[in-house]
């Protein structure tokens, strides 16, 4: 019997970044049996699901996001036994797992590529991947202008004379998806994990796969680069890309009919504006697409009510749900990019997270978190340019953008590093440093202070998942003071944010059902969100 009810039109997922999440063999890096360690933790937060960053064999140049083999799981995270004992454990608590799949590109250790390599040009093995002559009377000189999103051109050349094309970096050559071998591969990967029970996967680069068919110059070559996003227009958001997610929707329905379980396709989308964003999540496409808008507003009161009005109105009218994300393993945590420019130790970027995690839990949609938001961690900003890991580092030599600070392994326990993240003999350090500060973050202590993120994070989705005003549907703005958004959800549910650091009217009277920081009857504080239930 099919279900009618759409658990993920309302889920909160809990993003895990697998190498910095618990280290369960002494090894300084992440592992699949520490996300099952760790399952009990999640399912006391509250939330429904998990995905998982990339744990399949790999070179590790990107870590993971490089794939050698799709269907397989890299010796550094364990192996398929327990992958599914991780999967039966998720599932006997209620907890949903997502995978991460890599589409747009693979390793240059791939067996696929390896081949291509050992291949002559306009040879079958080529035809998988953009392989092209140089131009230049000698070839010398790349096929196009276009540069890489991490630095450099996006093409390099091999011994023969010709040249392949990575959007990111050299060791993740782009597959070729006009040729229909590339989708009956990922035919097989998807059905792969479906059979292993796998709930959906979040699609890294959904916008990308294919390119121009004439791969021409660019008018702003550098644009990528320079933005650290996929902007250049020939490179990504190709229309042939929707044919691709609605055959994988095709395929996560067919399961679907099988045992009434929904298997979500979430998608890495990076578009100009949200009516692009909402042509992925049409009925018989991606189920939803996270809305990176909010992520990049700033904190300001008229961009965070102009994102979501864009959103709800062009992506919910669809018939998806928008995707709300304030945080992933590719940004600055929100503690440290709220607190700029303020000074150091002031507190603000901390009060501003608090309230920009209870407004985007009031929001109708779905929402992910990053693993660490819940405990409020700042980005590490002063790790040593000797133990970055970042490609974007390695290829540029700037600390611009690097994503490190934002990845460093989370603190369990204790006062000193490794903090209870890994259970290794002493010596055994994270496979990136752990500042001492950390000890003000760890969960242990976190779990104890109910004033904590923690805290306004379980109680924050403990509310969503009883209140019936929150979750999936509509909300209605209401009439506030320069700087303050509120917005009612239902009849009677009030949220409010003041965007300013100096106290305002509160839109209700009465004590909160929920707020940021400490709020009494008729006053909404500086930088605080609150919940209220009142007839309106």
């Amino acid at each position: 019997m099919l279900s009618k009810y759409h658990w993920w039109r309302d889920a909160v997922i809990y993003q895990v970044y697998v190498r910095s999440f618990l280290d369960s063999t002494g090894d300084g890096v992440g592992d699949l049996a520490g996300v099952r360690a760790g399952l009990p933790y999640l399912k006391k937060l509250g939330v429904d699901g998990i995905w998982l960053s990339p744990f399949y064999p790999s070179p590790q140049h990107d870590h993971g996001y490089d794939v050698a083999d799709y269907r397989g799981v890299d010796p550094l995270f364990g192996d398929l036994a327990e992958f599914d004992l991780l999967m039966a454990a998720a599932h006997r608590l209620g907890i949903k797992v997502l995978l991460d799949i890599v589409p747009n590109h693979c390793s240059s250790e791939h067996p696929w590529f390896r081949e291509a390599l050992d291949s002559a040009p306009g040879s079958p093995a080529r035809a998988r991947f953009h392989f092209a002559d140089g131009r230049g009377p000698d070839g010398s000189e790349p096929p196009n202008n276009w540069h890489a999103m991490f630095g450099g051109p996006a093409w390099t050349r091999v011994g023969d004379g010709q040249w392949y094309l990575h959007m990111f970096t050299p060791e993740q050559p782009d597959w070729n998806w006009r040729n229909p071998e590339i989708t009956a591969e990922f035919d097989r990967t998807l059905r792969f994990w479906l059979d292993r029970g796998v709930d959906g996967f979040r699609i890294d680069v959904a916008a990308g796969l294919f390119k121009h068919p004439e791969l021409p110059d660019s008018d702003d070559p550098e644009a990528d680069a320079r933005t650290r996003d996929s902007v250049n227009p020939l490179a990504w958001n190709q229309p042939e890309v929707h044919g691709t997610w609605r055959r994988w929707r095709a395929t996560c329905e067919e399961y679907r009919e099988r045992d009434g379980r929904e298997r979500l396709l979430v998608g890495e989308v990076s578009v100009p504006t949200a009516r692009e964003h909402a042509l992925y999540v049409r009925p018989d496409e991606l189920h939803q697409a996270f809305f990176f808008d909010l992520l990049g507003a700033p904190w300001d009161a008229d961009a965070f009510r102009k994102v979501i009005s864009e959103a709800m109105q062009d992506i919910a009218g669809t018939g998806s749900t928008v995707t709300w994300v304030l945080n992933n393993h590719d940004q600055v945590r929100t503690v440290t990019r709220y607190g700029e420019p303020a000074p150091e130790g002031s507190g603000l970027g901390a009060a501003r997270a608090r309230a920009a995690a209870l407004l985007m839990l009031a929001l109708p949609g779905a929402a992910y978190i990053y693993q660490g938001e819940e405990l409020g961690l700042p980005e590490v900003v002063d790790l040593p340019d000797d133990v970055l890991t970042d490609p974007i580092f390695r290829r540029t030599g700037s600390r611009a953008r690097v994503r490190d600070g934002c990845r460093v392994p989370l603190p369990w326990s204790g006062q000193a590093s490794p903090f209870g993240f890994t259970s290794g003999a002493e010596g055994v350090r994270p496979w990136l440093p752990q500042p001492d500060w950390f000890a003000e973050h760890a969960t242990d202590r976190a779990l104890a202070d109910t004033r904590s993120f923690w805290h306004l994070y379980r109680e924050g989705l403990q509310l969503r998942r009883s209140l019936p005003q929150l979750g999936e549907g509509t909300l209605r703005w209401l009439d506030t003071p320069p700087g303050v958004l509120a917005f009612a959800r239902g009849d009677d549910l009030v949220c409010a944010v003041n965007f300013t650091t100096a106290p305002a009217p509160a839109p209700v009277s009465g004590t909160p059902l929920l707020s940021s920081g400490p709020c009494p009857p008729g006053v909404l504080p500086g930088s605080t969100a609150a919940w209220w239930l009142s007839d309106l």
